[in-house]
């Protein structure tokens, strides 16, 4: 055998090296997730504890000094914010011997894509569901989800789920009138992002302000439909802001990710139990306008991939998985523009 072939490489031995799957899940886990980039992130890896307590000092007043006399002490018990890391999802595929050997070389790389996917909406979609606490709401019930919430057309009307609802499409005022709600309370609105779902991303592309070379500066948005910064605001699109399904008989809401109209005795996204038996459903999405001190992901343990060969199963076991807790942190800074599905 001729010197330098023949070998074992990384390329025939693929299928014993776990660390390039776990690095593909990653990069996938990454690139998908967008709540998660906006919002403040805490690094709990490596610790015990299914808590984490974050200091919540209350903001200071100046004091005017007046001469020859001593300076006016600032005091304050500082309380705490406490986050449950109590989430931990995981996806796992079984490679079973046959399976690997007979199937195209695409296989694995969906699976593994998939799973960083996977993963990602689940962090941001329990990202999303904090959105509810903002601007003094509650999601003790499905009488009021998303209540404290705005609708998007005029930014100030509070959302009801009432008579089968209230949002309104999000129009240029609605948007002013929404930052203008969190500028007055101390919100740095250049740091600010919204969220929102492919439907209202064709509204604002239909609002000729946000398109017009005299609001942009240049014809890029007019050429590539991009909606990129308005009013210094940094606009993302995200097919995980929540659904607000409201029934025209209770008034109640039910809370999904899915467009599906609940039925039955439906359980949701926050475990509340409403009877679907009668009334009908209208839709609305919750579109985060959002600072990143609002919200909090405390990462116990990042995206995980293990591998075990079964031999009861002639296969290989790929699992990934991740920890972690989230939690509203600064209650004024973001609020819920409701808009229809």
């Amino acid at each position: 055998m001729a010197l330098g072939s023949g070998h074992q490489t990384k390329t025939t031995a693929a299928n014993f090296i776990p660390e390039l799957w776990e690095d593909d899940v990653i990069a996938t886990y990454k690139s998908k997730t967008v709540m998660a980039n906006l919002v403040k992130k805490m690094n709990h890896k490596g610790r015990k504890g299914d808590t984490f307590h974050i200091p919540n000092p209350a903001r200071g007043e100046a004091s005017a000094k007046t001469a020859n006399t001593a300076v006016t002490l600032v005091t304050d018990t500082a309380g705490t914010i406490p986050v449950l890391i109590d989430k931990h999802y995981e996806y796992s595929v079984m490679y079973e011997d046959l399976a690997e050997m007979q199937a195209l070389a695409s296989m694995r790389p969906f699976y593994t894509d998939d799973a960083g996917f996977a993963l990602a909406k689940r962090v941001d979609r329990e990202l999303h569901k904090r959105m509810a606490q903002l601007q003094g709401g509650s999601i003790a019930g499905a009488t009021n989800l998303f209540e404290t919430g705005v609708i998007g057309g005029d930014g100030s009307t509070a959302f009801s789920g009432a008579s089968s609802g209230n949002g309104t499409a999000l129009s240029d005022a609605g948007l002013r009138t929404a930052i203008q709600l969190l500028e007055d309370q101390d919100v740095n609105s250049a740091e600010l992002a919204l969220i929102i779902p492919p439907v209202e991303a064709k509204v604002l592309r239909g609002i000729s302000r946000f398109t017009e070379q005299a609001f942009v500066g240049n014809g890029d948005v007019i050429k590539t439909g991009r909606l990129g910064n308005l009013y210094g605001v940094e606009i993302y699109t995200s097919t995980n802001c929540a659904w607000i399904h409201t029934n025209s008989v209770t008034g109640t809401q039910s809370v999904t990710f899915s467009s599906a109209a609940p039925t039955g005795s439906y359980v949701d996204e926050f475990g509340h139990t409403v009877n679907w038996a009668s009334g009908t459903d209208s839709a609305y999405r919750a579109c985060p306008l959002i600072h990143k001190d609002a919200i909090t992901l405390v990462e116990q343990q990042g995206v995980r991939v293990q591998t075990q060969y079964q031999q009861e199963y002639l296969g290989n076991l790929v699992t990934s998985d991740c920890v972690f807790g989230t939690a509203a942190i600064r209650d004024y800074a973001g609020v819920s523009l409701i808009v229809p599905a």
